[in-house]
């Protein structure tokens, strides 16, 4: 993963055409770069988030600001009766205990 001004780039690399390809995955916007080498990636990938946020302002649109940090979640009754009664025993808020639940599967990816 890269991080640019909030904007975070996924990384894949291409065998067949040996380069790499990235996307911006925290924005809907396609936001796409490419690259032979790490600093060249790295360079594309800022020229890329750059090239949108200036063509935002040329347009004069707001950028696409990389998630709000609001989402809602949708539960069956019981899973959310479950959360609930965890958020309880915890002493924390439901909203603190999905947060928390998110934050511990997330470092067991080594995402956080």
């Amino acid at each position: 993963m890269m991080n640019y001004k909030g904007y975070i780039g996924k990384v894949e690399y291409d065998d067949e055409n040996r380069v790499f390809t990235g996307s911006v995955i925290n924005v809907k916007t396609v936001i796409t770069f490419h690259g032979s080498t790490v600093d060249e990636l790295e360079s594309e990938f800022k020229a890329s988030v750059d090239d949108y946020l200036d063509w935002c302002k040329e347009d004069g649109i707001e950028p696409e600001k990389p998630y709000s940090g609001k989402f809602n979640v949708r539960f069956s009754p019981e899973l959310h009766r479950k959360a609930a009664v965890g958020a309880k025993v915890l002493g924390i808020s439901l909203n603190g205990f999905v947060e928390k639940s998110v934050t511990d599967e997330l470092r067991t990816m080594s995402l956080i």
